[in-house]
């Protein structure tokens, strides 16, 4: 456990990939029902943001934590459990944030 303590607060190190970390940190910080984090990175090669070394990701969560919360708000909460990464890991994010309530609609 100690492993993934250190992977989650820690830069990026063998043997957790940048996508691995997101997942490891929104899983600690909102206990979702669902956590999907996509690498897509690979499609945007070329992009200026690429050639800084951040990340594009793509991610899915549903959790209780975003009950009673508008979109914006839920956002902030994935930002703030990412802020760190924000600064070299990653330069785009796309967020997906629901309620277990609002997938069962």
């Amino acid at each position: 456990m100690s492993n993934l303590r250190s992977a989650i607060s820690n830069e990026v190190t063998p043997p957790y990939t940048r996508a691995e970390i997101i997942e490891l940190r929104l899983i600690e910080t909102f206990a979702p029902t669902r956590c999907l984090v996509e690498d897509e990175s690979a499609r945007h090669a070329g992009h200026a943001g690429a050639a800084s070394g951040g990340g594009h990701y793509r991610i899915e969560l549903i959790s209780t934590a975003f009950e009673g919360k508008n979109r914006l708000a839920r956002h902030r909460l994935v930002y703030d459990c990412l802020h760190d990464m924000m600064q070299r890991d990653i330069h785009a994010l796309a967020i997906v944030t629901k309620t277990p309530a609002e997938t069962s609609a």
